[in-house]
């Protein structure tokens, strides 16, 4: 019985490093993680994963009204804001910063 699984396994695998032209845990890793970053920009930001330029600016200028070190925020929040627009604006269509996958 588990050489019948084992056997199963290698030629999933197989045929998806055929068929796709990557081994199945490479198309789990990297997409899954960019994935989740993604949703947490989102989140952190508070817009919609249908959300453009203009919404995403305006939920950053709302959220640094909050965190910015003057306003008695920290360094480290600013840059994890900053870090959630660039990504959010550079996953946009059309954006030159997107990038190579």
């Amino acid at each position: 019985m588990l050489l019948k699984l084992l056997f199963v396994a290698v030629a999933i695998s197989l045929l998806c490093r055929w068929g796709v032209g990557r081994w199945p845990w490479q198309l789990i890793g990297p997409a899954a993680q960019r994935t989740r970053t993604l949703d947490r920009a989102r989140r952190l930001l508070g817009v919609e994963a249908s959300a453009g330029r203009d919404d995403i600016i305006a939920a950053h200028r709302r959220l640094t009204q909050e965190v910015h070190p003057d306003k008695g925020g920290s360094d480290a929040a600013m840059q994890e804001v900053n870090a959630a627009r660039d990504l959010l604006l550079g996953e946009l269509p059309g954006s030159r910063d997107r990038p190579e996958r």
